[in-house]
């Protein structure tokens, strides 16, 4: 099964970090966000990745092209013009970058991400700036039960989203919340296939397509209590690095 991870954003509510690199590259614990999402995917086999790039893109390109030198012990010859690798880091990871324009919206990156989907019945799908102890296992299976189209982990947090009314048979989308800590919409989606066919063009934001697809009662909420933040500002990338650097990262199931 496949990831796709939206990375094309600017992140403009963390300048200066993003003056330089798109927002997914911004670094909790000296790794960029995106690793981390990456890993977690891993732990559960998950290892081809396909990830939708914009704003500085070349900047993530230039990551992985280059991630065997910089996690390698290695001597340079310069005499002889020759690198002997010593030792990898490297995890085993299979990872398409594709362009997916600068101004491109969040459902139309994944439109143009398709070609690369075509023989998969369903994939996982997230933004690039989230981290959670979720089991990703679980949720494709409870996806697979649920018979719809789209499953997202619903999560509890602090109203500044739009909240999810959770039903037995219905979600109910509420732009304004209502309570504190209802529930919302935390990424991490397992997707099948079809879903592809609701998206127009560049121009289609993910969600309406998620609000498309639950009028036709074709969205699943996997109800998820553990640790979920998403990374906004700098006073987020400040607890997320207090969380790792004291060994305390929820996050880290690997």
């Amino acid at each position: 099964m496949k990831a796709v991870i939206l990375a094309g954003g600017k992140g403009e509510r963390l300048f200066p970090e993003t003056e330089f690199k798109p927002k997914p590259m911004v670094e909790i614990g000296g790794k960029p966000i995106l690793w981390h999402i990456m890993k977690i995917y891993s732990v559960y086999s998950i290892n081809e990745f396909i990830i939708c790039v914009g704003y500085k893109g070349y900047i993530i390109k230039e990551y992985f092209a280059n991630y065997f030198l910089h996690n390698s012990d290695l001597t340079v010859d310069l005499k002889n013009n020759s690198i002997t690798y010593h030792s990898s880091k490297a995890e085993s990871w299979k990872i398409t970058i594709v362009d997916t324009g600068e101004n491109t919206q969040t459902g139309g990156r994944l439109k143009r991400v398709a070609k690369y989907l075509k023989n998969e019945n369903i994939f996982c799908f997230t933004y690039g700036d989230c981290l959670a102890d979720v089991n990703i296992e679980e949720e494709i299976k409870f996806h697979k039960l649920s018979g719809k189209k789209i499953t997202a982990l619903a999560t509890r947090h602090p109203a500044r989203y739009a909240e999810w009314r959770i039903f037995e048979d219905k979600i109910e989308i509420v732009s304004a919340p209502q309570e504190e800590f209802g529930w919302f919409c935390g990424g991490f989606f397992v997707v099948s296939s079809e879903v592809l066919d609701y998206i127009e063009g560049d121009e289609t934001d993910w969600n309406y397509v998620l609000g498309k697809l639950n009028q036709e009662n074709q969205l699943s909420a996997y109800k998820h209590k553990g640790f979920w933040y998403s990374l906004e500002t700098l006073k987020d990338k400040n607890y997320l690095d207090s969380l790792w650097f004291s060994g305390k990262a929820p996050w880290k199931v690997w």
